[in-house]
């Protein structure tokens, strides 16, 4: 399936097709690996808020990957809040703050998620909500 992609990715790291386009593999030309922590993240943001459900599995790690995602109470994500990234070998973390629109509310989720590299490859592990 082929998405029908946003001029501005929406991650807000600037025009889709250079972000985290480059990353979906449903995107027209998507097949690089995200090179760190934040850029998995950033690209896992971008797939919530397209629906991309088959990037979301393929990169969740085997050991906590759901068997099956289903987005369909999922929000529209407004915007994407990097607050600190870091990485020590083949484990990483990023803390962020993504506000969504459900309704005609607007909320903020509050995460720090960790992750990790197996095979040259970065995988989403597991998050903490913060309060």
């Amino acid at each position: 399936m082929t998405v029908k992609a946003p001029k501005k990715c929406p991650c807000g790291g600037g025009l889709y097709r250079k972000c985290c386009g480059r990353f979906h593999p449903q995107s027209a030309g998507g097949a690089a690996l995200p090179g760190s922590p934040e850029q998995l993240m950033r690209s896992r943001y971008s797939a919530f808020a397209l629906g991309l459900n088959d990037y979301l599995i393929s990169t969740w790690h085997a050991s906590t990957r759901p068997q099956q995602l289903d987005l369909a109470d999922n929000p529209k994500w407004l915007q994407l809040e990097i607050i600190s990234s870091n990485q020590q070998g083949a484990q990483g973390q990023v803390h962020f703050r993504a506000y969504f629109q459900l309704d005609n509310d607007v909320g903020m989720h509050d995460e720090s998620s960790d992750f990790v590299k197996e095979n040259g490859r970065w995988f989403y592990l597991k998050a903490t909500n913060l309060p």
